[in-house]
């Protein structure tokens, strides 16, 4: 595919790279910078996902267990009825019930406590989990957490021997609380075509090379509509509905992978974007039909 027609537009977006795959084949590059690995930001959380999926199949942990039981040490002196109820499935479609987004980036440097389980537990649950969807880094930060408490190692360890190695990428740098726990809702560092692979291997239902790396029945959970998010298209498991059927894996500033079912691709982008709908916008009405 000739991408030359969408460079003013990638200009305009302040896109730095993009990729597009077709039945497996990259049929479409264009780079405005070199593909040096960058923050993909909440793009990460869908990678901590898919790590909460292999450790469910390992049997690790359940997305049904309740949050009392999966923190027993980190709770808040008094336990309301709402926390009684959450579970880890509630981490994961950002309807948890706390009633404002915390530890999002500006916040992060500031804050004076180290123990951020703890202070995450101790937020008030407003709404009754699983009923109010709020944007909000607590939910993909805990269940990383548990993944790691889990599996009595970090997020990167991990993942080297069960995604990140199989897919060929080297191991990344991705960002620590002060207790040293991965920050699973954010701040993983990939270069575009480390980022392209996920698209990929959710496009194949979590196979890779003949290889099941997650399983696809997570796959298939963990990309459909979950809660409602007040778009069209709903949240799934730390996954965003798109047009048209797709999904995708989606951060700030415009590090985003398309994962488009009905075309058999794969769209990702690494960018430094402040207009998000406007270039979602454009790939959808631009890139996608000459697919």
């Amino acid at each position: 595919m000739d991408l030359s027609f969408f460079r003013e537009r990638m200009e305009q977006y302040r896109v730095l790279n993009l990729i597009i795959s077709q039945h497996g084949e990259v049929i479409g590059e264009l780079d405005t910078d070199d593909r040096a690995r960058r923050n993909i930001y909440s793009a990460s959380k869908s990678f901590t996902s898919a790590a909460v999926g292999i450790a469910q199949r390992e049997g690790l942990l359940s997305i049904e267990e309740r949050l009392v039981d999966a923190f027993p040490d980190d709770l808040p002196e008094t336990v309301s009825d709402h926390l009684q109820k959450a579970t880890v499935r509630d981490l994961l479609t950002m309807a948890l019930g706390q009633e404002k987004a915390f530890l999002m980036g500006g916040e992060r440097p500031y804050i004076k406590e180290d123990d951020w389980v703890k202070l995450s537990l101790s937020i008030p649950l407003v709404y009754e989990p699983g009923t109010h969807f709020v944007y909000n880094n607590v939910g993909p930060y805990l269940a990383g957490v548990l993944v790691q408490r889990r599996a009595g190692c970090d997020l990167v360890s991990y993942l080297m021997p069960r995604l990140f190695g199989p897919l060929g990428i080297r191991r990344p740098t991705w960002e620590a609380d002060p207790m040293g726990y991965t920050f699973g809702a954010g701040g993983l560092f990939l270069n575009v075509e480390e980022l392209h692979k996920l698209g990929l291997l959710y496009l194949q239902d979590g196979c890779w090379n003949g290889k099941q790396l997650v399983p696809a029945e997570w796959v298939r959970e963990s990309t459909r509509r979950q809660v409602e998010n007040g778009t069209p298209y709903g949240y799934g498991y730390l996954f965003w509905g798109s047009p048209c059927g797709a999904f995708r894996a989606d951060g700030k500033y415009c590090q985003m992978s398309f994962i488009l079912r009905d075309k058999y691709a794969v769209i990702t982008t690494v960018s430094e974007c402040r207009d998000s709908e406007g270039l979602i916008a454009d790939i959808f009405e631009e890139l996608y039909p000459r697919l």
